[in-house]
């Protein structure tokens, strides 16, 4: 393993380092940093930022996913909070006429309190975009937290049908999975998969058998018809999928994480393919960024760049 593949597992594991988020967030030189890290890939701290920044990529031809930023909350009433927010998210979209789908981590709202209370705060949800005509999509969490996001999904599908769920192509689990989610009404997000996760559970990143499973699952959904997003910034595997991609058929779309292609959407778009460009928003940004910044470990350089540019607010 070469010093920056290292790196790059360092920041994947930071990424997990839940009391490292909290300690930049109380020191205020390390969250104006840290933020000049951010601001490439969060789209602003409020709903207001969050909206105008979807609005002018809207007027570019792209559509939207808005997620608030948030993970594993552990309090009842923290979580009935939050959602309250993400409730709040979908009427200003709405009042605005935002073209937008609603993203979220089940465990912001609750999941891992108690997966009834994750499906309620859930349900209000659902019944919120259903009424403002948007898009709801869940979140893939770490493979540890799979069964619930899934048995989440399948009891809201018993009521909405506007609700899609996202599945990771490096999990051995999807190739059983998937087959039960083509049952189920609502796109499906295909994703790599960024999580730290064993060899026994995941295909190892950036590996050969990794391709031909988000290509073999990608042809599927393609050729299947069903309401899908291929999400993915890597441009040669959307070349690979482009034959596949039917323009009058209405059921699929190219998303891609802001910060992280903006050039590869425009090419997609240029060529006439739907896209959705997604963007988190909000002030749990700290864990979001360093699983970006992990990714790739070219990213680590351009992060060292934008942290000692001129200027930046926390």
């Amino acid at each position: 393993m070469t010093v920056m593949e290292q790196a790059a597992q360092a920041m994947r594991a930071l990424a997990l380092d839940e009391g490292l988020k909290d300690r930049v967030a109380a020191d205020p030189a390390l969250r104006a940093l840290a933020w000049r890290v951010a601001e490439r890939y969060v789209g602003g701290r409020t709903i207001p930022e969050a909206l105008a920044r979807a609005a002018l990529l809207n007027a570019e031809g792209e559509s939207i996913s808005l997620d608030y930023m948030g993970e594993s909350c552990r309090d009842a009433d923290l979580a009935a909070a939050e959602t309250e927010v993400f409730l709040d998210l979908s009427r200003q979209a709405a009042a605005r006429g935002t073209n937008c789908s609603v993203s979220l981590d089940l465990s912001h709202i609750g999941s891992v309190v108690d997966r009834q209370l994750g499906l309620a705060n859930a349900t209000r949800l659902a019944e919120a975009t259903a009424a403002a005509g948007q898009e709801m999509m869940i979140s893939m969490e770490g493979s540890g937290r799979t069964d619930l996001i899934l048995w989440t999904h399948e009891r809201l599908c018993e009521r909405f049908d506007h609700v899609g769920v996202t599945i990771q192509a490096r999990l051995h689990r999807t190739a059983e999975d998937l087959p039960r989610l083509l049952q189920r009404p609502g796109r499906i997000r295909l994703v790599k998969g960024s999580y730290l996760e064993a060899e026994t559970v995941a295909l190892p990143r950036d590996s050969r058998e990794l391709r031909a499973a988000y290509l073999a699952y990608a042809t599927r959904l393609l050729d299947g018809g069903h309401l899908c997003s291929i999400a993915t910034h890597d441009l040669d595997l959307l070349d690979e999928l482009q034959p596949r991609m039917r323009r009058d058929s209405g059921a699929y779309e190219v998303e891609i994480l802001l910060g992280l292609g903006a050039d590869r959407l425009r090419t997609m778009r240029d060529r006439g393919h739907p896209v959705r460009e997604y963007i988190v928003f909000g002030t749990q940004w700290w864990l979001y960024v360093c699983s970006r910044v992990g990714e790739d470990p070219t990213r680590l350089l351009q992060a060292l760049v934008d942290a000692t540019r001129d200027g930046g607010h926390s």
